[in-house]
């Protein structure tokens, strides 16, 4: 039966190059965003250069957790081996300034949507052999950015989850890897949403920052390792991979 990696957030930037990288390794693929269009656009490129690959499109807004639910529900009869929770936006500004409702789909998508969606792959797959989950985080998750701070906190959450849950797979025996990736400035259509606006041009945003193809790499780089957590460096902007990066306890009740 053929195997299938699925990620969210397939239509632009990380998610879409993600997406390109492991379609270059042969990998069958469900890709997952709101933007149809998009979507097949990125099935045509791929279809280009692997004419052979089935390429799955699913087009959900996940930051409605039924639609998460749908969506785990719709993949049921496809064999997957490794889902890429990308899916997710930020948002900047004091606390007291902010959208409440642009932070709830944030909290919606950025936790629930990837909780969820996590928790299901686990219970149906945990023992199946060369499974992996790959979480995508940011370095906002390892050190507290005060311009984006629900945000950032946001991806806290996905970093101590992920690694949490891979030292549950690991302990328990389990036969699936959890992963966490935690990219620094990187060139995608995030900035644009988090700021409500478009075309940023991160030449005069940022001093230096990774292309979306380079980040996807990182995450292949990741894919390949025996280490768990990859956190690209905010001043050389490469990558370097952990076993563990946060104290774990181990206490069970």
């Amino acid at each position: 039966m053929a195997k299938y990696t699925m990620i969210t957030g397939a239509s632009s930037g990380i998610g879409y190059e993600t997406a390109l990288k492991f379609a270059e390794r042969g990998n069958n693929l469900i890709i997952v965003a709101r933007n149809e269009e998009k979507l097949k656009a990125l099935k045509e490129s791929i279809a280009t250069k692997n004419p052979e690959l089935d390429v799955i499109i699913k087009t959900a807004d996940l930051a409605d957790s039924q639609n998460v639910y749908k969506l785990y529900e719709d993949v049921k009869n496809y064999d997957l081996q490794t889902l890429v929770n990308n899916a997710g936006f930020g948002d900047f500004g004091n606390v007291k300034d902010v959208d409440l409702d642009k932070i709830q789909k944030m909290i919606h998508l950025n936790v629930e949507a990837l909780t969820i969606l996590t928790t299901l792959f686990v219970k149906d797959y945990e023992d199946v052999e060369d499974t992996q989950v790959i979480n995508v985080s940011s370095v906002g998750g390892y050190e507290i950015y005060t311009a984006a701070l629900t945000y950032s906190a946001t991806k806290y959450y996905v970093a101590a989850y992920t690694e949490g849950l891979d030292v549950q797979l690991r302990d328990k025996g389990a036969k699936m890897r959890a992963k966490v990736i935690a990219p620094s400035s990187t060139q995608t259509s995030f900035m644009d949403r988090s700021l409500d606006t478009s075309g940023t041009n991160y030449n005069e945003v940022f001093d230096r920052y990774n292309t979306s193809e380079e980040l996807a790499g990182y995450i292949l780089d990741l894919y390949d390792s025996n280490d768990h957590i990859g956190i690209v460096d905010d001043d050389t902007l490469e990558l370097k991979v952990y076993d563990h990066f946060y104290p774990v306890n181990n206490f069970s009740g």
